[in-house]
């Protein structure tokens, strides 16, 4: 199986930019479909990006459309979120996902997660 460890959170200022990693090891990550999610104080995680097996399809979340970069090296190991233009409300814990089959939105359905990455955005 795989572990996912994310890293590069942190705490910026509205407008600026910050970019995740999520590095994987056990089993490479070629195999996998991997997602962003992300879950706010409160509130049910969501989804915010997924992208498929060789990086060909990529899906974003309306509400991070054109500011957000879903990028992965399968040499590395590892995904990565490109956040610009960053919102007091993109204000969560991020966390990767990953699974053999692509689930896309659904959450519920992915079999790995990291351990999660706290992103702060003051106004």
């Amino acid at each position: 199986q795989v572990q996912l460890v994310e890293s590069g959170g942190g705490l910026v200022q509205a407008g600026g930019s910050l970019r995740l990693s999520c590095a994987a090891s056990g089993r490479t990550i070629r195999s996998y479909a991997m997602g962003w999610f992300r879950q706010a104080p409160g509130k049910e995680r969501e989804f915010v990006a997924d992208i498929s097996w060789g990086g060909g399809s990529i899906d974003y979340a309306d509400s991070v459309k054109g500011r957000f970069t879903i990028s992965r090296d399968n040499a590395k190991n590892t995904v990565y979120l490109q956040m610009n233009s960053l919102k007091p409300e993109d204000t969560a814990v991020y966390y990767c996902a990953a699974d053999v089959r692509r689930f896309g939105r659904n959450h519920k359905e992915y079999g790995y997660w990291g351990q999660g990455n706290q992103v702060t955005v003051s106004s």
